[in-house]
């Protein structure tokens, strides 16, 4: 299973329009190559996307925004103040306006 129906730039779009977002979701990286796979706004929320079946501690290092990862996790959890969504989850989330 993998989990890029987070990163299509369709979905990105129908939800920024449906939800009438000011923000734009996008990825982000830096000239030094740190990169996070998606931000919202100005990095107010950074989202990685994991397509591994349980998040570990190592996975959350380096985010510095409200803190979300995306995975195939079972069950939403938090670790180091990051939160782990299960991706259909977290989809679901977006969509009610629970994530911004």
């Amino acid at each position: 299973m993998n989990i890029t129906i987070v990163l299509s730039y369709g979905e990105r779009v129908r939800w920024e329009r449906y939800n009438h977002i000011e923000e734009s979701l996008r990825y982000w990286r830096t000239s030094s190559s740190y990169e996070v796979d998606a931000i919202i706004g100005e990095g107010r929320i950074a989202i990685e996307i994991k397509s591994t079946d349980e998040v570990k501690s190592r996975h959350t290092h380096g985010l510095k925004a409200r803190l979300i990862v995306v995975s195939l996790d079972k069950h939403k959890r938090k670790i180091n103040d990051v939160e782990v969504f299960p991706e259909l989850e977290f989809l679901e989330n977006l969509w009610k306006g629970m994530i911004v």
